[in-house]
């Protein structure tokens, strides 16, 4: 009897860890990931390394030297080598490891078989990147960081350098002004499209930089962040007016260049190769980021005016986006589908914005409009964004990479207040002070 209720007692321990371990699974899985995934995905790695990178293709012949040492101190069939491999560096959401590849390896190799490693060590996800010639790192991801995102200690972040969303790898995704001027972003409604924005209007309200908005949906996405916008328009006939404000804003910053550097004042502005950045601190211009909210909308027409109208609105655009980099005023437009059936210079427009982020789209058109052009394998991983995960998008660049991304949540209410907290920092423009917005009563008493 005592034998029995020892093996009862033994067995029903087992199975509540059993069961703790599969609810921590599904419901907590970076604490299932620290506890038993972490130790679990080490012990299949260091144990299973050589055999794996041989199964994988990835151990090449030893060199004859050894060839030779080996047969001559064992006797043994030579076996190829794999990758020397580093440390194995355990993370919060996976494991780090750095592998030398073997002369006449690339790291492509390594990436087509990133699918046969995820299986093999029981992970989410493998990851490859290179770190420097020769040598790539593996980024083993234990669980699925987007469904539920919590963005990284480090992030990254900086002048005018955001982190908006975090990255399948479990890094951040920074929107980087610098290194990427202009960006589009598409997605159908509630794809998390509006989510984005708010993380870069309130990560951006507390630096020292200038924010536009066109928002031709009467201002209902752009003025609840009215406090700290120095310009906003919430119809296309006031977006008529404001661009070539922004491009005449242009304009004098080319000529402070010109004066600064002794560029002679008839030289075209397309040929000034400099920037505001090579003046002194207290002769620099502040950044001005415009955000286009439904672009969609300054193409659309009703009558002949309405088509002059939008045919000046959209060469100022291309202007801005084509010249504007060096000024320092930035393009972040926004909208559910941006193709050429929108009219003339839609597409020129769309050929100046480097980064692009496609979240959920209702065609696969859509998703050809974001990434057909940059990165076109990236546009079926578009196109199988689930309705049920909204912030989940796709982003790539003109280099062809591209990525999965999902924005954390965040309130309308809390990147309103962020903004109002930073209304202080709203610089002095006097050309946009004509197209302040109004700012509510209830966001001047909070």
């Amino acid at each position: 009897m005592s034998e029995l209720l020892s093996v009862l007692g033994v067995g029903g321990s087992v199975a509540v860890v059993g069961g703790s371990a599969v609810y921590a699974r599904h419901r907590h899985p970076a604490l299932y990931w620290s506890t038993v995934g972490l130790p679990l995905s080490a012990g299949r790695l260091l144990g299973s390394y050589g055999s794996v990178m041989d199964a994988c293709g990835l151990a090449v012949p030893p060199s004859r030297l050894r060839a030779l040492a080996v047969r001559a101190a064992t006797r043994r069939e030579v076996r190829p080598v794999p990758p020397r491999r580093g440390l194995l560096r355990p993370t919060s959401t996976g494991l780090r490891l750095r592998l030398r590849l073997a002369p006449g390896q690339e790291p492509a190799d390594v990436a087509a078989s990133a699918e046969r490693l995820r299986h093999a060590w029981g992970v989410h996800a493998v990851h490859v990147a290179e770190i420097k010639p020769g040598t790539v790192e593996l980024r083993l991801v234990g669980f699925d960081v987007l469904r539920e995102v919590r963005m990284p200690r480090k992030t990254g972040g900086g002048y005018l350098r955001v982190p908006v969303a975090l990255r399948e790898d479990a890094t951040a995704f920074v929107r980087d002004y610098r290194t990427v001027p202009h960006a589009l972003t598409l997605g159908a409604t509630l794809s998390g499209k509006s989510m984005y924005l708010r993380h870069l209007l309130s990560g951006l309200a507390a630096q020292d930089v200038a924010l536009v908005g066109i928002d031709c949906k009467r201002g209902v996405e752009l003025a609840p962040f009215a406090p700290r916008l120095s310009a906003l328009a919430t119809d296309p006939e006031k977006a008529a007016e404001l661009l070539p404000v922004l491009v005449a804003l242009m304009d004098e910053r080319y000529d402070l260049i010109r004066a600064r550097q002794g560029i002679p004042a008839g030289t075209p502005d397309e040929e000034i190769t400099s920037d505001i950045w090579g003046l002194p601190e207290d002769e620099r211009p502040v950044p001005v980021v415009v955000f286009v909210d439904e672009v969609a909308e300054l193409f659309l027409i009703a009558t002949r005016k309405d088509e002059e109208r939008r045919d000046e609105m959209v060469t100022h655009l291309v202007r801005l986006a084509q010249l504007g980099r060096a000024a320092g005023i930035y393009l972040e437009v926004c909208g559910q589908r941006f193709g050429a059936e929108l009219g003339k210079g839609a597409t020129m427009l769309r050929a100046q914005l480097t980064g692009r982020v496609c979240h959920r789209v209702n065609d696969e058109a859509s998703a050809k409009m974001a990434l057909g052009d940059i990165a076109p394998e990236a546009v079926a991983a578009a196109c199988a964004i689930a309705p049920e995960r909204p912030g989940l998008a796709v982003a790539g660049d003109t280099s062809g990479g591209w990525s999965r991304i999902r924005t954390a949540y965040l309130s309308l209410a809390d990147a309103a207040a962020r903004c109002a907290a930073s209304a202080h920092l709203v610089p002095d423009l006097p050309a946009l002070k004509p197209f302040a917005p109004v700012i509510p009563a209830s966001a001047v008493t909070a």
